[in-house]
């Protein structure tokens, strides 16, 4: 026998997600079958409703405008949602939400069904959706440390981005088809119908109550949160490193002019980075075994950036702009299942609600700041100046958080309690 023949179920077990706590945890297993499905669809209205824009306007610069309406929710009631699900009993929370932005699903078909569509109510539909979803994200991110052993909370945050990279790859791509066919009502009408996993998901789970002397929301509870991520180095570097690379690295508003109006085209442009992060996930079972978890981060960052220029300048090639795209998803899921983890680790559950608010606040933020800059600058000068000058000030600026800020490079996982 070969010695290679020997090694590889070897190497195969060290790269492969490990899918134990699916089988361990009835009650995780069941939240990821229902987030599977409900994110589907949600990836498919993520491409309808800037795909109608552009239709109705064709305007870069509109599209790109369309993610302010998401930067307030996110910078605000995001951290509001942090402090309310540390106070409540998450489970319920999550059934609320989840139900009204199936509500607000159903308000972009009818919208969509009108001889002509408003261009307001896309923008007013958009900020509803996010502002009921940025209520309800922090109790959806911190139901899983519920659920799972300590030990095990990177695997399922491994997991986690196996659902969320496979839906994100089909929803944009299968999108573009269904949009095609089915019309822009029928792809919105889609969505609406898969919440009903999700919301079975989360009527299934068991009661997710706070701690018995959790206090009421208020903006004394919410400086708690921003103090304590003060006070962790590590958090305030993998947040700032993390902020640069979506700011100057996000070109997404730019895919529609990319795609030049084709609805198949704009859907490869929005699932390639999630393919590279697919792939990212499932061969992610060499994570676990990482000690220097922030150094990681940081070099994952780098390399986005890099990714994100050499795009820039392969935009009239196909099959290398979804490459380029492809690794610079894989880079950001690496960073993503790192930076979720050391937030669990670190924060007590009874800040983890708050902390993720402030996480996710800044996760999502930033990315609605680099559309705006990305369509700002493409305006001004060109679609290619604008995504090549985004990736290199991406990797200048991670450079200079990681000397600024050295907990996070010197951050070892194997040293926490």
């Amino acid at each position: 026998m070969e010695p290679s023949e020997i090694r590889e179920p070897g190497l195969v077990r060290r790269l492969a997600v490990d899918l134990g706590p699916l089988r361990r945890y009835p009650a995780f297993r069941r939240l990821f079958i229902g987030q599977t499905i409900s994110t589907f669809g949600s990836e498919i209205a993520a491409v309808a409703a800037p795909y109608q824009l552009y239709q109705l306007t064709h305007s870069t610069l509109q599209v790109g405008l369309l993610s302010l309406c998401e930067l307030f929710p996110l910078l605000t009631l995001t951290i509001a949602g942090g402090a309310i699900a540390d106070a409540v009993d998450r489970r319920r929370m999550l059934l609320i939400t989840e139900t009204l932005l199936a509500l607000v699903a159903v308000g972009f078909a009818a919208n969509a069904a009108l001889p002509e569509p408003r261009v307001w109510a896309i923008y007013v539909l958009t900020t509803l959706a996010m502002s009921v979803f940025s209520l309800g994200v922090a109790g959806m991110n911190t139901v899983i440390p519920r659920l799972v052993e300590p030990h095990e909370l990177l695997t399922a945050n491994a997991i986690e981005n196996v659902y969320g990279s496979t839906t994100n790859v089909a929803g944009p791509a299968v999108g573009g088809l269904l949009i095609a066919v089915l019309g822009l009502k029928g792809a919105y009408l889609l969505d609406a119908a898969t919440f009903a996993a999700s919301l079975w998901s989360i009527w299934r789970l068991p009661a997710l109550r706070p701690l018995h002397d959790a206090a009421r929301p208020s903006l004394r509870t919410i400086k708690e949160g921003f103090r304590f991520v003060r006070l962790k180095p590590v958090l305030l570097g993998m947040f700032l490193v993390d902020s640069n690379a979506m700011l100057f690295g996000m070109p997404r508003a730019l895919f529609p002019a990319l795609a030049g109006g084709k609805a198949g085209v704009l859907g490869l442009l929005y699932a390639a980075p999630y393919a590279g992060a697919l792939a990212a996930s499932v061969l992610s079972g060499w994570i676990r075994h990482v000690r220097r978890q922030g150094l990681v981060v940081a070099i994952a960052a780098g390399v986005w950036g890099v990714a994100i220029a050499a795009f820039g300048f392969s935009d009239e090639t196909l099959w290398l702009a979804l490459l380029m795209l492809a690794v610079a998803g894989a880079a950001d899921n690496v960073s993503a299942v790192l930076r979720g983890t050391i937030l669990w680790t670190v924060t007590p559950d009874h800040l983890r609600g708050r902390v993720s608010g402030i996480e996710f606040a800044q996760v999502a933020a930033t990315p609605a700041l680099g559309n705006v800059e990305a369509g700002l600058v493409a305006s001004l000068t060109s679609v290619r100046f604008s995504i090549v000058s985004g990736g290199l000030a991406c990797v200048a600026g991670t450079f200079i958080v990681a000397l600024a800020v050295p907990a996070l490079i010197h951050y070892d996982a194997r040293a926490q309690p």
